[in-house]
């Protein structure tokens, strides 16, 4: 846990005071609290984290919950508005998520799974029970209500789906030839 810790240090600008550090430190903390066998440890660690949740995450605007999955090196791009990922969403490695974004569910059961490579541009939502792909780019301001498959790029509201563009496709694989979109199904 401490190398992840360093880790998210140095990621988010080797400040004690970055908002983003904070909030990842207190989920990793929350997490382990979480997942400790010994019932009477485990109590008085999520007394702990709720005290540092009340205190500090009311601050940040960044709710992590420790049940969340999440790969390595998660960046929390900007942490000046909120942030907020569902419990039960799992997200990759390498995701960075900027601002005023919602990983949850579409007011059912279920919550996303994010893949890796993921970038989620501010003020966008992934919603439902879903599964983004890896190397997925979310544009800002975009709604994801639906799958993504790997390598494409999601813009607007409701969101639609395209393929990514020639600069981006991986080494070996063909670009997309003509259209390539795919309309997403407004909820």
């Amino acid at each position: 846990m401490l190398t992840l810790i360093a880790e998210d240090y140095r990621r988010h600008g080797s400040s004690l005071t970055e908002p983003a550090f904070v909030s990842l430190l207190i989920y990793r903390y929350g997490r382990w609290a979480w997942q400790r066998r010994n019932p009477v440890l485990r109590w008085f660690g999520n007394k702990l984290y709720g005290l540092m949740k009340v205190l500090i995450l009311n601050v940040t605007k960044v709710w992590i919950p420790p049940q969340t999955t999440i790969g390595q090196d998660f960046h929390i791009v900007h942490a000046e508005g909120s942030l907020s990922i569902h419990p039960d969403a799992v997200i990759g490695d390498r995701c960075g998520v900027m601002h005023n974004v919602t990983i949850g569910t579409n007011m059912g059961p279920g919550a996303p799974v994010i893949g890796d490579d993921v970038f989620i541009g501010v003020n966008s939502t992934v919603l439902g029970p879903i599964t983004v792909g890896d190397r997925v780019r979310i544009g800002a301001n975009t709604s994801v209500t639906t799958n993504v498959p790997s390598d494409s790029i999601v813009i607007g509201s409701p969101g639609r789906i395209y393929k990514r563009l020639t600069p981006f496709v991986p080494p070996g694989r063909q670009p997309p030839k003509g259209p390539a979109s795919v309309q997403v199904k407004e909820t």
